[in-house]
């Protein structure tokens, strides 16, 4: 008996790694843009269960991504600093466990947006299909990370949808701006693993750009910021707001400070210091709706 349980037990800390629970980093990069979404569509507090909805829909998409990323890379994983103990790679699950267990989170997220209306549901089979291919395209492009920007950033469409039933030409601001911000930080990312996806052949923006990677990422950060102004107009966000957005282009400096060396653990801090970026920008919608 004691042997079962010791096996279960083991079996379900691999999948909670195979499925990130150690590193929750990447749920709230994929809750930022459709919290800000949210908010916005609504014009303050949203609908208690779209809220809940899309909570808890993310959380297991951004799981099923782990699942199907970490089953496309699992003969280049090993070859990398960063993922060699990646469940997978070291064969701790084997691809007839992590194949199922893709299949049954996206089946849960599915049966999570049946609870929308019909045009949620609609969106929700591009979600899936974003989710399911985004691994493969780093073999196939050197743009994985705008990829990337489109899966998460399919969450923005899909929270007007559902809080409103139509998805304004706002919300497709919104989502522009989300492809951005993952396009940096995921670049940013990706120069953490450059010299290994040099050495095995993956292909990634850090890789296209080269020694460009820094002003890349600076263009990209005052295109994003020039966008979150263009959406504090639309949204005739106030003070509060534009306090926020001041505070989170200081965190862009930040980043650039981080990434001036290119070194990888400075560049990791880059890139998990977006969390507290979209932490700020949704403190500051959200503030701007409680004051009005």
């Amino acid at each position: 008996m004691a042997q079962i349980a010791s096996m279960i037990l083991d079996r379900a800390a691999q999948y909670a790694r195979l499925v990130r629970l150690d590193r929750p980093i990447g749920n709230f990069l994929l809750l930022w843009p459709m919290l800000w979404s949210l908010w916005i569509a609504a014009s303050g507090p949203p609908d208690p269960q779209v809220l809940i909805v899309f909570l808890l829909g993310a959380l297991v998409m951004r799981a099923a991504g782990c699942v199907i990323n970490d089953y496309a890379d699992r003969h280049f994983d090993a070859w990398v600093k960063r993922t060699r103990d990646r469940p997978m790679a070291v064969g701790a699950v084997s691809v007839q466990e992590a194949l199922p267990i893709f299949i049954l989170l996206c089946l849960a997220a599915f049966g999570l947006v049946l609870l929308m209306n019909r045009l949620t549901i609609y969106l929700s089979v591009v979600a899936v299909l974003l989710a399911a291919s985004y691994p493969f395209m780093k073999r196939h492009t050197h743009l994985p990370q705008v990829y990337l920007g489109v899966a998460f950033g399919w969450a923005v469409p899909m929270a007007f949808a559902a809080q409103t039933g139509a998805v304004p030409a706002i919300g497709w601001l919104l989502f522009l701006t989300a492809v951005i911000w993952a396009s940096i930080y995921d670049t940013e990312y990706a120069m953490v693993d450059r010299d290994d996806d040099l050495r095995i052949g993956i292909k990634s923006t850090a890789v296209l750009l080269g020694e460009h990677d820094r002003a890349a990422i600076a263009l990209l950060q005052l295109l994003m910021t020039t966008m979150l102004v263009w959406i504090g107009v639309v949204a005739q966000l106030g003070a509060v707001f534009w306090l926020a957005l001041a505070v989170a282009t200081l965190l862009f400096g930040y980043q650039q400070y981080l990434i001036r060396e290119r070194r990888r653990e400075q560049c990791l801090h880059a890139f998990v210091n977006n969390n507290l970026y979209g932490g700020v920008i949704f403190a500051g919608i959200v503030l701007h709706y409680l004051s009005s």
